[in-house]
């Protein structure tokens, strides 16, 4: 292949970025027709912009940590992995329980993945995606929150969703994030949304985080939770045991799907 344009080479990284959630420098090099030192400094570049996260050998896809989301095509990666975050987290739950599914695309995932055996099963959601995803799951009885829809994140918020999640007393939570840090915990991108996540918290015993590889060691806007106070991450094989560190070090157990 002839070699492209340092514009042209950055834009197809990111289209690879899209669609596989992870590059690898020496596969890039072969395909593009340049050096690896190119692609390295191709890979710094775009990382600099908040495109990617660098890993040993190459880089994976990330999302803006202080940013509102947006419709750009680096939010639809990692979708394989949030399948098996999903359906393992899924497989934590019992007959029984009530529990919180907060809103989030990994968290749809565990809704879709909940097995059809379940019985007597209380789902309180903000996200009204996850409340159709269940309709048809005859064992689960399902509870939105109410509140304003916030488009963005697809979430209800307001005074109305919080209320009702502070009468609720849930056997476990699980919460979406849009990043992982040891220092700064879990975080999310706006204070709405970590308002609608600190009612959900107090509301379980049971605290489970779900979260891609490209949410690890990043800091969003508003605080959720320490790291020491969440009982678990569910994260993807794929995640940078570099990465990783630090948060066990801090006291989190995490489980890789």
């Amino acid at each position: 292949m002839a070699a492209f344009g340092a514009v042209n080479r950055q834009k197809e990284i990111v289209d690879r970025l899209r669609i596989d959630g992870k590059v690898s420098v020496v596969a890039l090099s072969e395909d593009l027709g340049v050096s690896v030192v190119t692609i390295r400094n191709d890979l710094d570049v775009l990382e600099r912009q908040q495109m990617l996260r660098r890993l040993r050998g190459g880089a994976i896809a990330v999302r803006p940590a202080r940013f509102q989301r947006s419709l750009h095509p680096l939010h639809n990666a990692f979708e394989d992995e949030k399948a098996r975050i999903g359906e393992l987290a899924a497989s934590l739950v019992r007959d029984g329980e009530t529990i919180i599914i907060d809103a989030g695309s990994t968290t749809l995932a565990l809704a879709r993945a909940l097995p059809m055996a379940l019985q007597d099963v209380a789902v309180v959601t903000p996200a009204l995606d996850v409340a159709l995803e269940l309709e048809r799951h005859l064992g689960v009885k399902v509870v939105v929150t109410g509140g304003t829809f916030a488009k963005p994140q697809r979430c209800l918020i307001s005074p109305f969703a919080t209320t009702l999640l502070r009468q609720i007393n849930a056997d476990v939570a699980f919460v979406a994030c849009s990043g992982v840090d040891a220092g700064k915990g879990f975080t999310t991108q706006s204070w709405e949304e970590a308002e609608v996540k600190h009612a959900i918290v107090a509301a379980a015993s049971r605290v489970v985080f779900l979260a891609d590889r490209g949410k690890i060691g990043h800091v969003a806007t508003a605080k959720i939770m320490d790291i020491r106070d969440a009982e678990l991450l569910i994260t993807d094989s794929d995640a940078d045991p570099a990465s990783l560190r630090p948060l066990e070090q801090a006291g989190l157990n995490i489980i890789q799907a």
